[in-house]
């Protein structure tokens, strides 16, 4: 565990049932899905979903609620539920609200190197930071687990389901922090996981000692190389992440990565601005995607990351004790 390893589990392959990620349908309806998780019903935002989602269940959606929250969508059978989970709300992102505190501190702890050490200006969100480029590797690993952090809430609502429904399939969906979550709990429990436009979460899988098996190939991500955030180039002292006090350094991602070049096919520059899930459903998935409908695809083919390196000029360790 010194080491960020995992358990060495003997591993055995089952078949579930999971979504269709090779159809344009299928991606569009799930990121509608995880746009609705920021809104409630009677928001224009709101998108109405395929007959085949007649119920949906809010959760953390209380008057005194300031942290993890979206919506349990369920078909009318129960065979299948979808666990949507919230990502960020910012001004510098999609529009604030009372959850933008909590989000910050989970974005910060989740996505930086060190408890987001930019240099000598920031106020860091643990105490690991131990001078230079040396941060407490034990240090970080108990930041991230904390009863008030959005993992281990998530880890209690997937049991909950679980129990009330015991014979369903059930996916997590999520967009930006929301689907680094989604992608967390998908590994921890071995369930299907489509996340749009998420910052890279293998860093956190790590250091949380997650299952590691020899395959995370149900955890899909959907995004597109003009967000800067899901590429991991939102960094950088004069980033606009940074501006806006988050510290997004990682960039590697579990699973496969479906992603559409819209700098190269549709000449988008890179913003902040094109993170937004709306942007992703209204421009990019809603439409044919010719460079995939040219070699015969709905979609862009999913393919796991390769050779990819974050956090290098960190020394992580023992330097608490």
């Amino acid at each position: 565990m010194r080491h960020a390893q995992s358990a060495d589990f003997p591993w055995h392959e089952d078949e579930i049932i999971g979504p269709n990620i090779e159809s344009q349908e299928t991606i569009l309806e799930l990121a509608k899905m995880t746009n609705n998780a920021y809104v409630t019903p009677d928001d224009p935002v709101w998108y109405e979903l395929s007959e085949r989602w007649t119920n949906h269940y809010p959760f953390g959606w209380e008057p005194d609620s300031d942290g993890f929250r979206g919506y349990v969508f369920a078909t009318a059978d129960n065979s299948t539920i979808i666990l949507s989970i919230k990502g960020t709300s910012a001004a510098v992102f999609s529009g604030g609200g009372p959850t933008a505190k909590k989000d910050k501190l989970n974005d910060n702890l989740l996505f930086s190197c060190c408890c987001a050490r930019i240099d000598w200006t920031w106020t860091t969100v643990c105490g690991c930071y131990q001078g230079g480029w040396k941060c407490d590797q034990d240090c970080l690993e108990r930041s991230l687990l904390d009863e008030g952090l959005f993992y281990p809430i998530g880890t209690n609502l997937y049991n909950n389901l679980t129990y009330m429904y015991p014979t369903s399939n059930i996916w997590i969906i999520g967009h930006s922090l929301g689907g680094a979550l989604a992608s967390l709990l998908g590994i921890t429990f071995g369930v299907p996981v489509v996340a749009f436009e998420s910052p890279g979460e293998k860093l956190a899988a790590k250091r949380l000692h997650l299952p590691s098996p020899p395959s995370t190939h149900h955890v899909t991500h959907v995004y597109h190389t003009a967000d800067p955030i899901a590429m991991g180039t939102c960094n950088g002292i004069l980033s606009s992440c940074a501006l806006g006090g988050y510290a997004m350094e990682t960039m590697c991602h579990l699973g496969k990565s479906i992603i559409y070049d819209t700098v190269s096919n549709l000449s988008w520059s890179v913003d902040i601005r094109k993170h937004g899930i709306l942007t992703v459903i209204d421009n990019v998935l809603s439409q044919p995607w010719p460079a995939s409908l040219e070699v015969g695809r709905e979609v862009p083919l999913a393919e796991a990351q390769v050779d990819c390196v974050e956090c290098y000029s960190w020394e992580f360790g023992d330097f608490l004790s």
